[in-house]
């Protein structure tokens, strides 16, 4: 995997688990060839397993030849952060390459708000509840839905 410098890090950094793996948007971001799309295609499989460590191998692969593929380093902070000894920081990285590669990335923004419920902060979490409404709604937008009602559990709970 590409060693990302501490500067490229800061800077995501002030860039800016429920529904389905949602593309982005980006037309700008090179598509998959096809040794990516497979790879990217065995990740899937695998994340849909719950085998999350398989699926990092696969997209640690993809990053690799692709390093701009914002659904790549999306699934990479999934799994990172879903493995069965989560490693937030790791995901936190990953959705804000994501973000930084394609702000618009429905997937991202809920994947990341549902970390910053892990890490017990729900105010960051409707930031980016308030991000995927401006992207697509609260209605038909089923990442706003899915982040919508982990908050709302998570406020349950708190309370």
């Amino acid at each position: 995997m590409p060693r990302i410098t501490l500067a490229a890090v800061l800077v995501s950094l002030s860039a800016a688990a429920g529904a389905a793996d949602t593309p982005g948007t980006d037309p700008n971001i090179p598509r998959a060839t096809n040794v990516v799309a497979d790879r990217m295609a065995a990740a899937r499989k695998a994340i849909a397993a719950s085998d999350f460590n398989g699926a990092l191998r696969e997209l640690q692969v993809v990053v690799r030849e692709e390093p701009r593929n914002a659904d790549a380093h999306n699934l990479m902070g999934l799994s990172y952060r879903k493995r069965a000894n989560p490693d937030v920081t790791k995901a936190f990285e990953h959705y804000y390459i994501a973000l930084r590669l394609d702000p618009r990335h429905k997937g991202a923004h809920e994947y990341i708000g549902q970390a910053y419920l892990m890490e017990k902060r729900p105010l960051q979490a409707e930031q980016h509840l308030a991000e995927l409404e401006k992207i697509c709604g609260s209605q038909a937008c089923e990442e706003y839905q899915e982040l919508s009602r982990a908050i709302t559990a998570f406020r349950k709970t708190a309370n």
